[in-house]
């Protein structure tokens, strides 16, 4: 459906259109504008957690809309789980529960890592709490333990 970005090229590989459809189809969404709605408040989220250079680099994968909105987002000054980051997706969909929230989040996370490409998403994992890998449909692997 879409082309891992290389470097140099002006363009990402996959349109915001083809995101948006990518989402519909991924998560079952029965209308476009769900899809969107839902992209958007992922996006969303998921700018208001990341920082640094895979923030940069992850925009820069992106179609640029999606972009816009993943940049738009002031990271926070707490990093949220992604249990804590479900329940920030459910809190900003009217009528959403955990559960919906989890399905919507891991229905656009797992478009987006596979737009982002495996050694950014290494990246973005290796930055985020614990509980993220599997909403972009990853194994979540132990952490080292970090020194004291």
């Amino acid at each position: 459906m879409f082309q891992q970005r290389r470097p140099g090229r002006q363009q990402p590989g996959m349109t915001y259109d083809e995101l948006i459809e990518a989402v519909r189809y991924d998560g079952l969404y029965p209308t476009r504008e769900r899809a969107e709605e839902v992209t958007r408040t992922v996006l969303a989220a998921l700018g208001r957690q990341l920082t640094g250079e895979e923030r940069v680099a992850l925009a820069a994968a992106l179609p640029r809309r999606a972009a816009r909105v993943l940049a738009a987002e002031i990271p926070g000054p707490d990093r949220l789980t992604g249990w804590g980051f479900v329940k920030d997706i459910a809190a900003h969909i009217p009528e959403s529960t955990p559960a919906t929230a989890r399905w919507d989040a891991g229905s656009v996370l797992g478009i987006i890592g596979r737009a982002a490409g495996p050694q950014l998403l290494r990246r973005i994992l290796g930055q985020l709490p614990e509980g993220y890998a599997l909403l972009f449909g990853q194994a979540e692997l132990a952490r080292p333990p970090q020194p004291a």
